[in-house]
């Protein structure tokens, strides 16, 4: 499988994700880590804090959507990995971050923005991490 870097299109999309962030700080006092807000929707705490996370997930749903709605072509989504492979990514997903207190979005987002240690040591760990298994699956293993 190749990937194409499309620059402008991740600019784009970081921009988005650096707006929605610093826009759910300033109305709520909330951290957008994506984990959290589904920790909190299995979970709720109150009536209000779920549903603004319903609300926010709703719109992480519907971002395909509004895609085809501006392009007039739905996005390609290609999953290039069996099933079996995809659910033991979850998983591994999952304990990751358990044990990392956080997600990419929450650490490396939020709380790099934060100047945040803990944030920093994560992302860098997140990092590294993804370098390794995409090197072993595509040099090693083949896939």
């Amino acid at each position: 499988m190749t990937t194409e870097f499309t620059p402008y299109a991740a600019l784009l999309g970081g921009a988005f994700i650096g707006l929605a962030s610093v826009l759910l700080m300033l109305t709520l006092g909330r951290i957008m880590g994506a984990t959290g807000i589904v920790e909190g929707i299995l979970f709720p705490k109150s009536k209000d804090d779920f549903l603004w996370r319903i609300a926010l997930l709703l719109g992480m749903f519907m971002g395909p959507f509004v895609y085809q709605a501006v392009s007039g072509a739905a996005p390609v989504i290609q999953i290039p990995v069996t099933r079996p492979l995809l659910i033991l990514g979850g998983i591994l997903v999952g304990i990751g971050v358990t044990f990392g207190s956080g997600c990419t979005s929450g650490h490396g987002v939020c709380g790099i923005a934060r100047l945040s240690p803990r944030s920093i040591a994560a992302t860098l760990t997140f990092m590294a991490t993804t370098a390794i298994t995409v090197y072993v699956m595509r040099h090693v293993i083949g896939a």
